[in-house]
């Protein structure tokens, strides 16, 4: 494996809330092309681990390279831009937005008119608006909701607002599409729809990591598992290989938490 099929490379890890250690030398290695599942029992770390590496907390220590160069996990519009799109398990859309203006909001991290553009109504401002507008149908077709392109995002199901998220999030032309609980509060067909979705997307060549309680989904869709637990690292590897790893039986699995 050459160093260019390494999207994520994050290790040495560490994070202190107070007297709380939540994080001690945590790392993970992510090839381009996988979804790659982050779980783990309640108060293991994960949503922390998980939160550091888009930019919503800044860790104590660690290493952290997106596609072999150096990014500092500082601010989640920052890490936007680096190309790590990341979604929120409790949804931030705009509400009072159409879902096509949402998608629209996050295309333009990609844009470049600025300001002036936008005041004086350049002709380049307008095409290049023209172009975002294009594009944001597209991704809503592709999560499968370009029909509720003109409604606002608060009126959309709950599974829908899911879907706008991560089409919102493909919007920025992320190197690594972050879904953090991407399944919460969804019925049994909502998740089949999702899990579909996730897989359309790897099929197309995009990198996924999902941190998810539903285990079921996590096995049957990852490439690659980490378990976390107490802050650390208690095992990686494929699905079959963490599933019959004795640390993880006893700290997750087998508690009856799945």
């Amino acid at each position: 494996m050459s160093q260019a099929d390494i999207v994520l490379h994050v290790s040495g890890v560490s994070k202190r809330f107070g007297g709380l250690q939540a994080l001690k030398q945590v790392g993970l290695q992510i090839e381009r092309g996988q979804v790659y599942g982050l779980i783990g029992p309640n108060g293991a770390g994960k949503t922390t681990f998980f939160n550091v590496i888009t930019g919503l907390y800044t860790p104590d220590e660690g290493v952290f390279e997106l596609n072999g160069k150096p990014y500092e996990p500082s601010a989640v519009h920052e890490v936007a831009k680096a190309g790590i799109a990341r979604t929120f398990q409790n949804i931030r859309l705009f509400p009072d937005m159409t879902a096509l203006e949402n998608v629209m909001v996050g295309r333009h991290v990609r844009t470049g008119s600025g300001l002036l553009g936008a005041m004086f109504q350049t002709p380049s401002f307008k095409a290049e608006e023209a172009a975002i507008a294009q594009r944001a149908h597209e991704l809503l077709a592709y999560v499968g909701i370009d029909q509720y392109a003109a409604y606002r995002a608060k009126t959309l199901s709950y599974g829908d607002q899911r879907r706008l998220e991560i089409a919102r999030a493909l919007a920025t032309e992320p190197q690594l599409i972050a879904l953090d609980e991407p399944a919460a509060g969804m019925n049994a067909t909502e998740k089949v729809q999702l899990r579909e979705l996730i897989a359309r997307i790897r099929a197309d060549h995009k990198t996924v990591l999902l941190i998810e309680h539903d285990v079921k989904l996590v096995m049957g869709l990852c490439d690659q598992v980490t378990v976390l637990d107490d802050g650390k690292v208690i095992s990686q590897g494929s699905p079959a290989q963490v599933q019959h790893d004795p640390s993880v039986i006893e700290a997750y699995l087998g508690t009856g938490g799945h």
